[in-house]
């Protein structure tokens, strides 16, 4: 499997193939909103097989690159198409999905997203595209979570194990989709930290704990993904600790609690701070290196 390199040519094959996906997905909403379940159904099949068409098209061509987000773009277009199939035979429910996608058991849903994570498996063998397999590990969470949780605080945990395993997976992998499972790890895990900590001072220093160990994480893993993870969790709880430090307090007032001063000097002193650590953590990777 190739690795993409970035140039201004590739940028431009990304960006216009997922221009083109974007129409695709306006078009076909557009349809949906125009015919009914079958009619929909049908005009998805064709955006399918135009997409697929291309993608096959430009591989025999050996236009690895270009068909690879064809083929990124095909996987989403069969997702729709086998979601509206499902939908037309009165299998799935579309009120119930856009709602609450986790919510009860579905042998509906589930078959549509294990139908996803077949066809990306299919198409990753087939073109050899790293890229594919983003859909494969956002599938894959979703499927996991949606078949042992109903949401909430069980799903929570439920994405922090599958964080983990996704780390374990691009942590033993050099191939270029592990890049993916390691992104996808720090989303996970790092989303499911912050949905139980996201209140309260001890909790946001916790994070920001969690946010060193991410860079810990980059530095032996050699991924910025993680470090950018962690430079985001520190801005979040350098903009918490701001807002909180820079308003005095009086609780002897007649309305206690109610903020009596802002100190406008704290927010640049903190994101100051924040800034010197990253350099500082920077710096030493540079001389580690």
């Amino acid at each position: 499997m190739r690795k993409p390199t970035w140039s201004p040519s590739s940028f431009l094959v990304y960006a216009g193939g997922l221009v083109v996906l974007l129409s695709a997905v306006g078009a076909l909403g557009y349809l949906a909103s125009q015919y009914g379940h079958a009619a929909f159904a049908g005009w998805s099949l064709l955006v399918l097989a135009v997409l697929y068409g291309i993608a096959n098209a430009l591989k025999q061509r050996g236009h690895w690159l270009t068909a690879g987000i064809f083929a990124y773009a095909s996987v989403i277009a069969w997702g729709v198409f086998v979601g509206a199939l499902w939908v037309w035979f009165g299998w799935l429910s579309t009120s119930a999905v856009a709602h609450s996608p986790f919510h009860g058991f579905s042998v509906a849903r589930l078959s549509l997203e294990l139908l996803v994570l077949a066809s990306v498996s299919a198409d990753l063998r087939l073109f050899k595209f790293p890229f594919i397999a983003s859909i494969g590990v956002l599938v894959g969470w979703v499927f996991l979570t949606d078949l042992v949780s109903g949401g909430g605080g069980w799903s929570a945990v439920v994405t922090f194990l599958v964080g983990l395993a996704y780390l374990a997976v691009g942590s033993a992998s050099d191939r270029p989709t592990a890049f993916w499972f390691h992104f996808a790890a720090g989303a996970l895990i790092g989303g499911s930290l912050l949905y139980w900590w996201h209140s309260g001072d001890f909790k946001w220093a916790l994070v920001c704990v969690a946010s060193l160990v991410y860079v810990g994480i980059a530095r032996r893993s050699g991924r910025s993904s993680w470090a950018v993870f962690g430079t985001i969790g520190l801005l979040a709880a350098a903009t918490h600790f701001s807002a909180e430090w820079s308003h005095g307090r009086d609780g002897g007032s007649f309305a206690p609690f109610v903020p009596i001063d802002v100190r406008g000097w704290v927010p640049p002193l903190v994101f100051a701070f924040v800034g010197f650590l990253l350099v500082a953590l920077g710096q030493s990777r540079r001389r580690a290196a």
